[in-house]
């Protein structure tokens, strides 16, 4: 983390780092590394997404130690110390994943705390934890619905909403809907994409079979 982060800040895009789960060092760990943005998994209850805000906010907002000498240099490489701890807590963008039943159940509530900036779907652990998991590429109706509620909490408290998608025909889809933030690409199908296509040439026998992703286009 401590190098893929300052490398892709050296290209000029935002780091996001994805925690394992929501435990405040993780979330200072990734901070202190100069991460943009956090993403945090395995949410259940408001008092899950409050914790979590109090984790990766300076006083008075939080309780985030200061003291790490990278971060600053992330987002700016002529940001100093002070100046970067007096913009860190509105720069950084906390973003959490509403996966399970419980958050689904709770997304209004969790979407209105305040320094939560991003519902981010993870549409195959969602789908498993409300009974209706993703075969053959297949959404339920009931997935379907359960994402466009997420969709509707982020609107109403003028949040942002994000999904993971597996290729950029799932990614326009979901752009379609209204979505903000999107996965549009997995590193082992735009992989997988690229050698078919190369291999294609190489016969002769035109372009790549066009990759669906694991839910369908």
């Amino acid at each position: 983390m401590h190098e893929a982060v300052p490398a892709i800040a050296a290209c000029g895009v935002s780091p996001v780092v994805r925690i394992p789960d929501n435990q405040g060092y993780m979330v200072k760990r990734a901070l202190d590394s100069g991460a943009h943005a956090v993403l945090v998994p395995l949410l259940y209850t408001v008092e899950d997404a409050k914790r979590l805000v109090l984790s990766a906010k300076f006083p008075p907002h939080g309780f985030r130690g200061f003291g790490s000498p990278f971060p600053q240099e992330r987002f700016d490489p002529s940001m100093g110390a002070a100046e970067y701890l007096q913009q860190a807590n509105d720069s950084i963008l906390t973003i959490v994943q509403i996966e399970t039943r419980e958050a689904l159940e709770n997304v209004d509530a969790i979407a209105a705390v305040p320094g939560i900036d991003v519902l981010f779907v993870g549409p195959f652990d969602l789908g498993n934890n409300i009974g209706h998991p993703i075969l053959d590429g297949t959404m339920h109706d009931d997935l379907k619905a359960a994402i466009t509620k997420v969709l509707k909490a982020a609107n109403a408290a003028g949040k942002k909403a994000g999904i993971f998608c597996s290729n950029g025909d799932q990614g326009k889809i979901f752009a379609d809907q209204g979505f903000h933030m999107i996965s549009a690409a997995t590193d082992i199908y735009i992989l997988q994409g690229g050698v078919m296509g190369a291999l294609a040439t190489a016969k002769g026998t035109g372009p790549a079979p066009k990759l669906t992703g694991p839910y369908g286009k």
